[in-house]
Formats: structure tokens, C-alpha cells, sequence
């Protein structure tokens, strides 16, 4: 069986990416493709070099446009299936595979990494071809309320941004509810939406569920455990979620082997489906790196008028950047830039650098790059600045930032940075930092625009990881270059442009 993208003979016994032979009109319809779209042949042969790992996949037009984003167990296997015989015929994919006039992927570390970053992927850049995950549908999250005297364990894809503790998301929600019933059964925890208070007499009158009957639940609504030992039993519950599943696994394990070789098989089946069931609790990503945006509700008024009052502006800050710098290997540097207009993404705004004059990791001097090309061409093309703009890091941050404009002779505008390990803002001329509380609006608002461009920068440090990589395999370049405008690559639209001269 030929690798995906090698060329294909005219032999009827060619065989597709199922198995199966390739009839002779597909293979003809494939030719076709190939001696007429140069785009596509070169991205049959580019596809030939992906790493075999999982990833996300974008397909683009002839102009740079991504028309489709795609996740992968395998990268090279499955990208390549598009340029094999029956991908001209498949009724998913024969009216728009003779768009494709190049391809780029971005690794994952996994298969549920992948699957999270094509849905964020799909809903940001909207691409034309992709039907699915591009409406307000989100990943389930395992919510642990924390405000209770009693606290709920629940599933759901619209949790609290305060007073919970979250897991996930989630890449099933059938299995996470399977596992939920499982932990229950050792966790004893409640489910159920009663507002219960310990020192309301009135519960110890109330006649508990059928949970408590098939002791699945230690029954709190009947004031039959303390406060004090129901909290226990949630932190082993959630030392069980943060990485202590294995004495439990290895338990069941062990109660499965022992109902099996007393052919105990009923038992047996069910020990093995929980234990699946369990282990694909990890099959989720990370709050901090998967948050889905759509999810946590950031009120953008409210969020405008604190950052007037706390920054002591005399407008709201209408439009607002933010600056993000990423790193390639420590050998390629890149930048983001992510616009916000009233409070919300405007991703005509977002822009993306690759930092040229900068050696080695350098994070100050990557911040004075992109800064000073960036604003030196809104002087010169008399674009307007933003009302504030806020870059990631610290102090240092901030003043290579503030060292840009100076250098330039511009006048900058409102100019922040924002701090992730304390969540600390810094302003020029001010030696201790705002130290706002986490459900503050105008922090809230502050780390949506700063994961954006994050997210937006490593986005960008995936392609050029894959653009390098090709390179030193093949020595051929890593993709297409099509002109923009000096200094700004877009990357909203799925559009990649060049880097500035």
C-alpha cells in the first residue's frame, strides 16, 4: 500500500485509504486534481513529511484561507487520506478537495488535546467546510461546588465562575457521567440540587433518596454525617481527580481478577467497564490551557467601566490589545497581537509577527520588536492607537514595551501588563503592582485578552514548528508566502501572510 500522497499509477488495483481498491473513475478524477491544482500536488507531497502523531490539520485555499480543520490520530496517515482516489468520490469531501492549494498541522500530545484544540480551532476561524463545532455547543465539565456546608458533585457545560471547583473539558459526556456513578459508589458524595445548611435543624426531618437506600450517597439531607467528614470524603475525591486514581484502579483490578477465577464473570464484566470507565477520566483537558470561552460568561461592559475606575481613565477603554511573545526551540521567536473592540474578539484586529532581530530567547527585546513594527506602521499609515494595551509578563515586560515607543518618538496609549502568576497589573511610574480580586470584572476581562493572544501565539508557533521541521527534512521551504501588508500577518481569518522584510 503506497503512503498517503504518493502519486497513484493507473492501475485499477490502486487502494484507497479504507483498504479498499480505488475504482477507475476515482483514480481518474484524482489525476485530474493532481495535473490541474499545482497547490494541490504540493500539498499531497507536504503532507508525505507530517510527523505520525496526533494533531490538528488545516487545509487552505489558493489565496491562504483555511477552508477546513481537521483532528488526527495519526497526522501523515490521516491528512493524507484527502489525496488518495477515494477522497475525489467520498460525498464528505468531492466538492471542495480541489480547493486545497497547500496544507499546514500543528502537533498535539495527544488525542484529546487534538480533539479540544480542531473545536476551538473550528469555532475561531469558522472555516467554510467544517459543518460540525462551529455552533455554541461546549465540552461537559465535572463541577465541585465549594461554597456549601455540603458541596454537589454535578456534570455541565455551563459551570460557575466562582465558588466551584472545576475539572475538565471533557471529551465524552457519556463516560464522564458512567465515571460519575462509579465514583459515587465509592465516594459516597450527593448529587442532588437541595440547599443544605448544617445548622438548619429542619433537615434532620427530611427522608433522603433512594441514593442513600443503595448507599451511593452518606445522605447529608437527613443530617446523618457531619459537615466535617462529608468535606472529608470530597478532598479524597478530589486528591482521586487531581492524580490519585491508581490505589483505586489497583484495587478494582485486583476484585476483577478474584471474580473472574471464581467464575464470577457477571462481577468480572462489570469491575472491567467501571475501570474503563475511570481511566477515561483523564481523556480531558486542562482549565488553564482548554477553557472554552463561550463557557465563562466575561460581562464586557462591566468589565470596560472597572478598567476605567481602576486605571483611572477618562473613557472607557473602548478597544483594547494585547501582546503575547511564544517561543520556537528557543531558535524562533513569535508574537501575537489580538484586538478587542467593546469588551469582545474583533479578529480582523488579530495579528501575528515572527520576530527577526532577536537571537535566542529574549522575551524583552522580542516585546521592543514587535512593538515598535507595529505601531511605526499605525503612525505612518495613520491608523488610530488602541485605548489600552496590555501586554503578558511583568515589570520587564512593561517597560520593553513603554522602551518601544520611547525609541520610536510615539506617544503611547493606556500601557498595562498583566502578570500570570500572581495576576499582578503593572503600570509605568507605579512601583507596586494592582492587585485586583479574582472575580474582579476588570481582571476577569484582563485574562480573556491575554489567554486570547495567547492561544493566538501558539497557535502561530505550531505552524512554524511544523513549517521548520519540514525544512530540515526536506530542505524545501515550509509553506506558501503570499504578500501582505509590511509588518502584520493575519490570522484571524485563517489567513498566514508573510513576515515583515
Amino acid at each position: 500500500m503506497p503512503e498517503p500522497g504518493d502519486e497513484l499509477d493507473n492501475s485499477e488495483e490502486e487502494i484507497d485509504d479504507s483498504g479498499s481498491l480505488a475504482t477507475q473513475e476515482q483514480i481518474e478524477r484524482l489525476e485530474a486534481l493532481r495535473s490541474g491544482n499545482v497547490g494541490f500536488r504540493r500539498a499531497a507531497e507536504k503532507v508525505k513529511d507530517f510527523p505520525q502523531e496526533p494533531g490538528v490539520y488545516l487545509m487552505k485555499d489558493a489565496s491562504g484561507v483555511v477552508i477546513y480543520v481537521g483532528k488526527a490520530k495519526n497526522l501523515r496517515s490521516r491528512a493524507g487520506s484527502y489525496f488518495h482516489a477515494a477522497a475525489a468520490s467520498e460525498i464528505r469531501t468531492a466538492d471542495w478537495i480541489h480547493e486545497i492549494a497547500d496544507i499546514d498541522c500543528m502537533v498535539c500530545a495527544s488525542e484529546v488535546e487534538a480533539l479540544l484544540t480542531e473545536n476551538r480551532l473550528i469555532k475561531d476561524i469558522q472555516p467554510r467546510h467544517n459543518k460540525d463545532l462551529k455552533d455554541d455547543k461546549t465540552f461537559p465539565y465535572l463541577m465541585i461546588t465549594t461554597h456549601e456546608d455540603f458541596p454537589r458533585v454535578e456534570v455541565t457545560r455551563t459551570p460557575k465562575d466562582k465558588g466551584a471547583k472545576l475539572y475538565g473539558p471533557f471529551t465524552s459526556a457519556g463516560q464522564l457521567r458512567g465515571a460519575l456513578q462509579v465514583m459515587q459508589r465509592v465516594f459516597k458524595f450527593r448529587t442532588c440540587s437541595l440547599d443544605i445548611e448544617e445548622s438548619d435543624p429542619r433537615w434532620q426531618w427530611f427522608r433522603p433518596c433512594l441514593l442513600a437506600s443503595i448507599q451511593q450517597c452518606t445522605a447529608p439531607c437527613n443530617r446523618r454525617i457531619s459537615k466535617e467528614d462529608y468535606r472529608r470524603d470530597i478532598r479524597r475525591l478530589q486528591t482521586f481527580l487531581d492524580g490519585g486514581s491508581e490505589r483505586l484502579l489497583k484495587q478494582m483490578r485486583e476484585e476483577m481478577k478474584e471474580a473472574s477465577s471464581k467464575l464470577d464473570f457477571e462481577r468480572a464484566a462489570r469491575l472491567r467497564d467501571e475501570i474503563q470507565l475511570l481511566e477515561n477520566l483523564n481523556r480531558r483537558g486542562e482549565i488553564d490551557v482548554h477553557a472554552q470561552p463561550e463557557v465563562f460568561y466575561i460581562d464586557p461592559k462591566k468589565g470596560m467601566r472597572a478598567l476605567k475606575k481602576v486605571l483611572g481613565m477618562e473613557n472607557e477603554p473602548r478597544v483594547i490589545e494585547g501582546v503575547d511573545i511564544a517561543h520556537l526551540g528557543g531558535t524562533d521567536t513569535v508574537a501575537s497581537v489580538v484586538q478587542f473592540l467593546d469588551g469582545l474578539p474583533f479578529k480582523p484586529g488579530y495579528r501575528r509577527y515572527k520576530i527577526q532581530g532577536v537571537e535566542g530567547i529574549d522575551d524583552f527585546r522580542s516585546i521592543h520588536e514587535v512593538i515598535s513594527r507595529r505601531f511605526k506602521r499605525k503612525y505612518e499609515e495613520n491608523e488610530a492607537f488602541p485605548d489600552l494595551l496590555m501586554i503578558d509578563g511583568g515589570k520587564g515586560q512593561l517597560n520593553a514595551a513603554r522602551a518601544a515607543f520611547r525609541d520610536c518618538d510615539l506617544q503611547p496609549p493606556t500601557l498595562i501588563s498583566l502578570a500570570k502568576k500572581d495576576e499582578e497589573i503593572y503600570l509605568p511610574d507605579e512601583k507596586d503592582p494592582i492587585r485586583l480580586g479574582r472575580e474582579s470584572f476588570a481582571l476577569r476581562l484582563l485574562q480573556y485578552i491575554r489567554d486570547e493572544a495567547h492561544r493566538f501565539a501558539q497557535h502561530y508557533h505550531h505552524i512554524l514548528r511544523n513549517k521548520s521541521s519540514f525544512e530540515q527534512k526536506t530542505g524545501k521551504p515550509g509553506g506558501r508566502r503570499t504578500p501582505s501588508k509590511k509588518g502584520d500577518n493575519q490570522g484571524a481569518s485563517g489567513k498566514e501572510s508573510s513576515e515583515e522584510d
